[in-house]
């Protein structure tokens, strides 16, 4: 009986995402380029020359692990850009970013991580995928807590974005954030920085997303509370697995792996942007 408790007390604190894209995303724009499928267990995003299309989560959430599967735009993709994102609003907003950026036809799908914290970011690190993420769906997510963000993919961390407070870095801890998603046309940056241009005759581009988990707290902005403790400041305390979430020896020897042979672009090694020297959380290992 006991068990059977704390088991619902689990789901009590951190609601799940039920999985029901008709519940539990409102569109943003597009109007009908957003479609959702299968009883509302599958969301589809498309773009043409006139516009592209977005949702965001009904809910807003401090802290929490995020999971969606995507499968992204085939073919000729040049210029689009489809995302899956964390973000509050305002010119200080937070964000956490993952963003995927379209190509040519047999060249690797990119993703591009990102960082915001009091409306800064510029702490972009890059991945080309080692598999075909459009043949099929593969799983998405973010881990974020007050001690770090991790960024994995198929459940393999690609990026860990530790808290170095201490060092004078901000860390995206005090405001809620929304899930947003979208496809859209970047043809002036996204592919070869902008030499390769969208080729509208391959339109309607389309991403599909589905299984959209979110084990999470979320945040009731009318009472300033959290699902998962009274307040900003302790909306963390409750043990779910989440809340403390870090890499084991393994994760980290995976870390390596990807980094090491999938990375294509680190802010913390770019000594021509930061010619009066590198960011503070660059010096500590993990960047």
């Amino acid at each position: 009986m006991l068990l059977q408790l704390s088991i619902l007390a689990m789901f009590l604190l951190c609601p799940a995402w039920a999985d029901n894209f008709y519940q539990d995303a409102t569109v943003t724009f597009g109007d009908q380029r957003t479609q959702i499928k299968e009883g509302g267990r599958l969301l589809a995003l498309s773009l043409d020359k006139i516009s592209g299309s977005g949702f965001q989560s009904k809910n807003e959430y401090l802290f929490g692990r995020f999971d969606m599967q995507l499968k992204l735009v085939p073919g000729n993709s040049a210029g689009t850009v489809t995302t899956f994102y964390l973000s509050s609003q305002g010119a200080g907003h937070d964000e956490i970013d993952f963003e995927f950026l379209g190509n040519s036809s047999g060249q690797p799908y990119t993703v591009h991580t990102n960082v915001y914290s009091q409306g800064k970011g510029n702490k972009e690190q890059q991945f080309h995928l080692w598999f075909d993420p459009t043949s099929s769906f593969h799983t998405y997510s973010i881990v974020w807590n007050s001690q770090r963000i991790i960024f994995l993919v198929d459940n393999i961390p690609i990026r860990v974005f530790n808290n170095h407070e201490a060092l004078g870095v901000a860390f995206p801890k005090k405001q809620a954030m929304r899930v947003y998603a979208s496809l859209w046309n970047a043809d002036d940056w996204a592919t070869q920085g902008g030499r390769v241009k969208t080729d509208w005759s391959m339109a309607p581009f389309t991403a599909s997303y589905r299984n959209f988990n979110t084990y999470a707290c979320v945040w009731s902005a009318a009472s300033s509370t959290s699902s998962c403790g009274g307040s900003k400041a302790d909306s963390v305390n409750n043990d779910q697995a989440w809340q403390t979430q870090e890499l084991n020896a393994n994760g980290r020897n995976r870390l390596r792996w990807v980094q090491q042979k999938y990375m294509i672009y680190n802010y913390c090694v770019d000594a021509q942007r930061f010619s009066q020297g590198f960011p503070p959380e660059c010096k500590r290992s993990g960047y």
